[in-house]
């Protein structure tokens, strides 16, 4: 809806600016309008979801009555693509204009009080913003002088920490992530990487070219890039990570627990071994230890934590990292007797998955 509104907003901003310069009669306020599906948001894992995320994209672009619309393919975001990803990228506007229609009616969100609303509340938070700048000396000034990015970075700083605490998804990514897939060899650290002005600095520089910055630039990157970052550190490493849901007591909470749990590890790529539940501590120690994996979650409810993570972490020794899953009112009896690894939905996915590859030997990119 956001999406919608954001181009219908525009509609609204440029009849204004048309307005005030005084435009001769006849002259067309009317804006055209040429979108294209988002890059931010395009995955190199699970990268057929793309085509879903342009699908909805190209219908929002249609619903706001854009004139021109390009659809990205799925796997523009790390190689060439191909003629079967162009043609699916091409069947998009396809099936929205031949199949569901979207080209019969002249504005489908029109006497919609939600994108009306905010429609209305967009156009004036950007018409403040832009009698602001304006004031200051107008965008290039503006520009010059940091604001326009320190503003840009706020949402971007904003958005980062969201992604990485999970309160926003990308499906496939950092949450219900396949741990099985491995990154093609077409999958590499530049693709996954931020620092795109720098390479193409040195691109710049290999051409015998030079570029001297008058201003800060601003740095384009995809969502789900330090995720990607994070995953590809895994399957380079050339060490397969196992991590094993010892699972007991209360089957709901342990259930629920070791599905948080396996969703959160797979992240990093991290190879999932799940279990139902075990009769004893002692039987599924024996066969977390079987198993090789280099971490082991305890997975139950806070009532059963105090007297059994600490037997756990005695039965398995230095042979694995023990985990706890969830924040039991008990952790700081857990803490005071070495009890020192915790996940829960407070956790910042990133930073926990980056200490963990840590501990198991796992470089950065």
């Amino acid at each position: 809806f956001l999406e919608i509104a954001k181009f219908r907003a525009a509609r609204m901003l440029w009849a204004n600016v048309v307005e005030d310069y005084g435009c001769a009669k006849g002259c067309p306020e009317k804006m055209l309008v040429s979108a294209t599906t988002s890059e931010y948001n395009l995955t190199v894992y699970d990268s057929y979801v793309n085509m879903l995320r342009g699908t909805t994209e190209a219908m929002s672009a249609a619903i706001a009555g854009v004139d021109y619309l390009e659809v990205l393919p799925y796997d523009f975001a790390f190689r060439v693509p191909n003629e079967f990803s162009s043609r699916i990228a091409r069947n998009v506007q396809n099936i929205l204009k031949e199949e569901a229609r979207f080209d019969k009616v002249v504005d489908p969100a029109a006497g919609s009080y939600y994108v009306e609303m905010i429609t209305d509340k967009m156009a004036q938070a950007a018409w403040d913003l832009f009698r602001k700048v304006e004031a200051a000396g107008g965008y290039v000034a503006q520009f010059k002088a940091g604001f326009i990015q320190s503003e840009i970075k706020a949402v971007s700083d904003k958005r980062d920490k969201n992604f990485a605490t999970r309160r926003d998804t990308i499906l496939g990514t950092n949450q219900y992530p396949n741990f099985l897939e491995k990154a093609g060899d077409e999958i590499t650290k530049e693709i996954v990487s931020r620092d795109i002005p720098t390479r193409m600095g040195q691109v710049i520089k290999a051409h015998g070219c030079h570029r001297d910055d008058a201003v800060e630039p601003l740095r384009p990157y995809r969502a789900a890039e330090a995720f990607e970052a994070l995953r590809l550190a895994t399957d380079r490493s050339g060490k397969e990570p196992k991590a094993f849901m010892l699972t007991f007591g209360n089957l709901a909470m342990c259930r629920a627990r070791a599905q948080f749990s396996s969703n959160f590890f797979a992240v990093a790529g991290i190879r999932i071994i799940d279990n139902n539940r075990f009769a004893s501590i002692e039987e599924g120690v024996k066969a977390a230890l079987a198993s090789g994996a280099e971490i082991v979650v305890a997975c139950s409810s806070d009532d059963e934590y105090a007297g059994a993570v600490p037997e756990i972490a005695r039965l398995i020794g230095d042979k694995a990292v023990v985990v706890v899953a969830g924040e039991p009112a008990c952790k700081e009896e857990l803490l005071a007797k070495g009890i020192q690894n915790f996940i829960s939905v407070k956790s910042n996915v990133l930073e926990t998955l980056r200490g963990y590859q840590e501990k198991l030997g796992i470089k950065p990119l």
